[in-house]
């Protein structure tokens, strides 16, 4: 219900303060219903990820946007980067098709990896919950990069800010 009342406010919102905020509130939220759901580990992941560095990065763009509308530059409607993302887009959906039906009983990851993992994670790994086996045996290189995408996304956007921040103050008299 919490959830669905902040999407709705969000809907209406016209403050980019208040949308950000309320955008760190869904996902903390959402994190608690993770707990809930007895998915600890992706409720940490969502409460670190969306609740944290994503709020601290949508109030890091809301200091840099200006005070002054006249201060807004025009907006140049750029074709090509347009035209690569609806390109990429169309690819993804295509991709999609050639998917087994969601619940699938008889797709491969239910068929193959699954019963291994249930069977066998007790013994190979020790951990009760299988998920956390899962993560942190099994698909631990996996785990490991996605971390170090999030940390370069990051330090890649510092980097923009920062690189930014040096040009207006060169250019300003």
């Amino acid at each position: 219900m919490m959830l669905t009342a902040t999407a709705v406010a969000l809907l209406c919102i016209q403050s980019l303060f208040v949308a950000a905020m309320l955008t760190g509130i869904y996902s903390l939220l959402s994190a608690a219903l993770f707990v809930l759901l007895d998915a600890v580990d992706v409720a940490f992941t969502e409460a670190a990820v969306g609740a944290g560095i994503t709020t601290v990065l949508f109030l890091g763009m809301l200091a840099r946007i200006p005070s002054r509308p006249e201060q807004y530059r025009k907006l140049h409607l750029r074709v090509g980067p347009m035209l690569a993302v609806l390109i990429t887009g169309a690819a993804l959906i295509y991709a999609t098709h050639d998917m087994p039906a969601f619940g699938d009983p008889k797709a491969p990851a239910n068929v193959h990896v699954a019963p291994r993992y249930i069977n066998d994670s007790a013994r190979e790994v020790g951990p009760p919950n299988i998920v956390t086996s899962v993560l942190a045996s099994y698909r631990g290189y996996d785990t490991l990069g996605e971390v170090t995408v999030i940390f370069t996304a990051g330090v890649g956007v510092l980097l923009l800010l920062g690189h930014r921040r040096r040009r207006e103050d060169r250019d300003a008299p």
